[in-house]
């Protein structure tokens, strides 16, 4: 039969797709993400020749690919094989260079179906507004969305403290731990940095001893650029800062804490894309 994969953008992805898939004669679903398919860590593994051993891979949240991992994966494919790319034009594009999608897209030099089905339920009503340019109310009676007005960029961060700490564990149930905040930006006076600085003081206030880091911060920590992964700090001595990112330990050196570990209560949109949160 067809040797068919999909590639999502990250594990959160791959999870929730690999859900809606039947498992193959393997009893493994045909999913993996684009870095675990590319390394050999996930996949169908190489042929004898150095090829995917494939013959069609669909590639989902096609905006998130840059120059690099695009030019990877096509070469990667054997001849005769099929891909296709598949995503919304309208998306956040992807943290490393270029704009394959959008690019290919424009110089239209392969077939292009378009999907009219919106998104369901009132944050794709609310994601469709903003996609036009409009920020709009939505009937949310399960509060899926609910927008908060502010005065000025003091008031953003006060009610955004407030919001994560107090108002969503309260009127929601969600714990402060598992809500995530997401900025466009580090900088500013509503950046990640701005953020994280006002979260970290109430939600585990320390002195910061590691790189500013203290046992039960949360964290982003980016191990190569373009990939972040999210976490909380477990400790720290000589060996370096030690982390706990979905269920594994990593030590992160000394050296390599101020360029690759940020405290994670607030993210950018870049560095959210493809996860979820509750």
């Amino acid at each position: 039969g067809l040797r068919a994969w999909a590639a999502t953008h990250g594990p959160a992805g791959r999870n929730s797709f690999a859900a809606l898939l039947e498992a193959s004669d393997s009893g493994e679903p045909g999913v993996a993400t684009v870095t675990g398919l590319l390394s050999g860590a996930e996949g169908p593994g190489r042929d004898a020749e150095g090829a995917l051993a494939l013959d069609l891979l669909v590639v989902l949240d096609a905006p998130q690919l840059d120059v690099e991992a695009a030019a990877l994966l096509t070469e990667s494919l054997p001849d005769g094989a099929r891909l296709v790319l598949a995503g919304d034009p309208g998306v956040l594009w992807s943290a490393g260079p270029g704009r394959v999608f959008a690019d290919l897209l424009a110089a239209r030099v392969c077939p292009q179906v378009a999907s009219r089905r919106p998104d369901p339920g009132p944050l794709g009503e609310l994601v469709s507004g903003i996609g036009a340019g409009e920020l709009i109310a939505v009937e949310a009676p399960g509060k899926e969305v609910v927008i908060v007005p502010v005065r000025d960029a003091g008031e953003a961060v006060h009610r955004t403290v407030q919001l994560v700490a107090d108002s969503v564990p309260r009127a929601i149930g969600v714990p402060a731990e598992e809500t995530q905040v997401i900025t466009p930006g580090h900088g500013g006076a509503v950046g990640t940095r701005a953020l994280n600085a006002a979260l970290k003081e109430r939600l585990n206030p320390g002195p910061g001893r590691f790189g500013g880091f203290d046992p039960g911060d949360r964290i982003a920590h980016s191990p190569a650029p373009g990939r972040t992964v999210t976490g909380r700090v477990v400790r720290a001595d000589a060996e370096g800062l030690h982390l706990s990112c979905a269920g594994e330990a990593v030590v992160v050196p000394k050296e390599r804490v101020e360029r690759t570990v940020r405290h994670g209560w607030a993210l950018t949109a870049h560095q959210a894309v493809g996860c979820r949160w509750p």
